[in-house]
């Protein structure tokens, strides 16, 4: 049984290591964050001016943890604003496959509405990214418009966070 955590700053070791454990992986589907992001100091300053962001509710940032506590995933609602944020997400490789992106997106999209008040959500994803779009299709979210990603071709999606999800 997986959870979800809210971030706190004492998630920031843990965090960075599921970072760097997935950074080749990650960096197949989506645009790698760079060598700056995985220096400890950098990593450090970044994680707080995230907290404040989500002490100011701009954002709400979540960690996926799984039976024994491990950090396998991450799920945020980024740049909430007017009752819509941007939902994104990342499960690491070990749990990839395994509906850990699809549980966890069920249960931040019940959030939003219950928790952080929000009356839609958007997330994008490039086409080649199957998984991603299964995750987003599986949790109620639907084609909105094609638009282009880092210059690769993607969609963006939109949900209201009442939608019921066609979790298969």
């Amino acid at each position: 049984m997986q959870t979800l955590e809210r971030l706190r700053a004492d998630h920031a070791p843990a965090l960075l290591a599921f970072e760097a454990e997935n950074r080749e992986y990650f960096a197949r589907t989506i645009p790698d964050r760079g060598d700056a992001y995985f220096e400890a100091a950098g990593f450090a300053a970044r994680h707080q001016a995230l907290l404040a962001e989500q002490d100011a509710g701009i954002c709400h940032f979540h960690v996926v943890l799984d039976d024994e506590g491990h950090i396998v995933g991450r799920v945020n609602l980024m740049d909430a604003e007017d009752g819509c944020a941007e939902l994104g997400y990342r499960v690491g490789e070990r749990a990839a496959g395994k509906g850990v992106a699809t549980a966890a997106v069920a249960q931040l999209c019940r959030m939003a509405a219950t928790t952080y008040g929000l009356t839609s959500l958007v997330a994008l994803t490039t086409l080649d990214n199957r998984a991603s779009r299964i995750v987003l299709e599986r949790n109620a979210f639907t084609v909105v418009e094609d638009i282009t990603i880092d210059g690769r071709p993607g969609v963006r999606y939109r949900r209201s966070p009442d939608a019921p999800a066609h979790l298969k």
